[in-house]
């Protein structure tokens, strides 16, 4: 297994040549989709994309940690994290090792 990363090159390439709009749209579309979910994510809101999965931010209580080197006990914030739950579609796609 290599260790390619796709990235917003990649998925605008990717329009570029299936979609056929010209390089400049096709990055341009790549950016407003992930602006688009970004603002959203970011007001709180869950981003489901059908066949792929749902993206969603987490409330994090405040909690007491251990230093994992000397024992000892930190308080950890509250905070908001981001989550990805893929869909039964994509884990078998993964599973399976289809592309």
């Amino acid at each position: 297994m290599t260790a390619k990363t796709l990235t917003r090159m990649d998925l605008s390439e990717a329009v570029f040549r299936e979609v056929g709009l010209s390089k400049n749209e096709s990055a341009e579309l790549v950016e407003t989709i992930l602006e688009l979910m970004s603002s959203a994510l970011a007001r709180g809101e869950q981003v489901k994309i059908s066949s792929f999965g749902t993206f969603s931010v987490r409330e994090k209580n405040a909690r007491v940690g251990r230093n994992p080197k000397t024992g000892e006990e930190l308080p950890i914030t509250p905070r908001r994290v981001l989550t990805f739950r893929p869909s039964h579609l994509m884990k078998d796609r993964v599973a399976n090792g289809k592309s």
